[in-house]
């Protein structure tokens, strides 16, 4: 028996030492013989480590190597505090700024004499929102011992008197009040799973006041489940409003906005990130999601990159006209803008037609997306803060902006770039990223391949399974009145009364040499050469 013991012991030992030493072997001869990688043909075994190393190194930058102001769509401090925001709810810092002072940017004027608390314009008698944070008990190494505690939160609602009405001028039988500044941006169901949706409803609702875009990929019952409001997004492959056939069916488009909670509905022509229809690979095209946009499951879909029949601004308002009389609810347009030029031909065509959009969306070429070609999401497009001032200008040169209300949208993840955005002419702000990042998302960037890790931009059900929406919805409604304290906050340092009141004489540029401008000054183009960023 002992011998026995001794021999099966040592072709252990022989195994664990061979054993690697032939699986080397076995790399090595592999190696050698493929065609397909010069690197492993030359560098047997060795080569192998480069692609090792390629495929951490996001993972290593975004955690290790990149500093806090560093890292793509957004950086680590951006990242941190929309995350803060909404677990915490807080936005507090200690010390001082990390942001780079010495870099082109916009900065807000200041007042000498701010507002005091008591004279800011809200709705005071709003009802306080239940919520639930987290405290930190105690912050190890490898370990954070919190738990969860329940909070109610003044919601900063606008006041009556700053209350913007979508289908005011258009007379639509249902107009929809607006008591929030903040929406959320189009996240299709499909692009994002049914548990982050329902977690994005439930929040959205709780917030008050603010509201939700299903994006094009139609109207599920994900979206109506949590109670939110509903901005009803139609884009080329008129998902939920549709024929087997791809052809727009009236009765069912009928049928859809006739629910108390859609509010609006919106045209989309374009996104920042991609001047096209939608695409949702074949894997996350699941029975549900192919019902909601009537169309084959578990094959890839692909929108037409423009409605077919609307190839003019005629065509679009005419459309937009039999929307909105079929749904008595105000309709606006979803677009991106390329040069002045465009603007003022949108704005003129516009003002000669018999019918105008309630409001119109502009998404700046920083926007996000689930799906998009490289080439449209880095060069298509004006960022957002290049182009709303010249989709201000052209509907004001018009005649027409006092009818239509302006929606931007574009990294707005923060209090301070939301009100950038009104300074520039926006009426309302959409989110999508920072909603994301609430609902989970650690921007890992693989929300085309269905195999997001913590189960938001997927439909895989052992993905999703990770999504708490009991625990995310509460986070989501933190972030929406976080960020709209915050704009109140900034409001009152700019000597405000409401953030309603933000307009261009509330921004100042520094360029890199200390130089400052108006925003007039940009827009006149005295800043040749200067890009304007946040």
């Amino acid at each position: 028996m002992e011998t026995a013991i001794i021999v099966l012991l040592g072709l252990l030992i022989a195994l664990i030492v061979l054993a690697p030493g032939g699986l080397v072997l076995w790399m090595y001869v592999k190696d050698r013989r493929q065609r397909q990688h010069a690197i492993l043909k030359n560098f047997p075994v060795l080569g192998r480590m480069r692609y090792l190393i390629e495929k951490t190194g996001p993972e290593f930058r975004q955690y290790l190597f990149n500093n806090d102001l560093e890292g793509k769509p957004f950086s680590r401090e951006q990242f941190i505090s929309t995350v803060k925001a909404g677990k915490y709810k807080t936005r507090m810092l200690g010390y001082g700024s990390k942001e780079d002072f010495n870099t082109n940017g916009y900065y807000i004027v200041n007042d000498m004499y701010p507002t005091l608390e008591e004279d800011v314009r809200r709705d005071r008698k709003a009802e306080a929102v239940p919520s639930k944070v987290y405290e930190i008990d105690n912050e190890r190494l490898f370990t954070r011992q919190e738990h969860r505690v329940e909070e109610s939160f003044d919601p900063f609602l606008l006041d009556e008197q700053d209350i913007l009405t979508l289908g005011k001028h258009s007379g639509v039988k249902h107009p929809f009040r607006v008591k929030g500044l903040i929406g959320q941006s189009g996240m299709s169901y499909g692009s994002l799973g049914d548990r982050a949706i329902e977690a994005l409803s439930i929040g959205n609702a709780r917030a008050a006041g603010s509201w939700m875009n299903t994006g094009e990929g139609g109207l599920s019952d994900y979206h109506l489940k949590g109670g939110a409001d509903i901005m009803w997004q139609i884009g080329p492959g008129l998902f939920g409003a549709r024929d087997r056939a791809g052809s727009f069916n009236r009765q069912l488009f009928q049928e859809q906005a006739a629910y108390d909670q859609v509010k609006a509905v919106e045209i989309k022509l374009a996104q920042g990130a991609k001047q096209r229809g939608g695409h949702v690979d074949g894997a996350k095209v699941t029975e549900k999601i192919a019902a909601v946009r009537n169309v084959e499951p578990w094959k890839t879909i692909d929108s037409p990159n423009r409605f077919k029949d609307i190839e003019t601004t005629e065509k679009l308002m005419s459309f937009l006209e039999e929307l909105r009389q079929l749904s008595e609810k105000p309709v606006g347009i979803k677009i991106t803008l390329g040069s002045r030029q465009h603007a003022s031909k949108l704005a003129e065509e516009l003002k000669t037609s018999e019918s105008l959009p309630d409001f119109i969306t502009l998404d700046g070429s920083e926007g996000g997306t689930g799906a998009s070609y490289k080439e449209m999401a880095d060069s298509v497009a004006l960022p957002l803060f290049s182009a709303l001032p010249m989709l201000e200008e052209a509907l004001l040169e018009a005649g027409i902006r006092d009818k239509i209300t302006i929606i931007a949208s574009g990294k707005l993840l923060t209090p301070n770039k939301a009100v950038t955005a009104l300074a520039l002419g926006a009426d309302l702000i959409h989110v999508a990223r920072g909603f994301m990042v609430s609902v989970g998302c650690i921007m890992a960037q693989v929300c085309h391949t269905n195999e997001c890790p913590v189960g938001v931009a997927t439909t895989d059900p052992k993905r999703q399974e990770a999504l708490d929406i009991e625990e995310k919805s509460y986070r989501v409604t933190n972030f929406i009145i976080s960020m709209r304290e915050g704009m109140h906050n900034l409001a009152v340092a700019a000597g405000l009364h409401s953030p309603t009141e933000f307009n261009r004489n509330n921004l100042i540029y520094k360029d890199m040499d200390g130089r400052t401008y108006s925003v007039e000054d940009i827009v006149e183009r005295k800043m040749e050469g200067t890009q304007s960023r946040v």
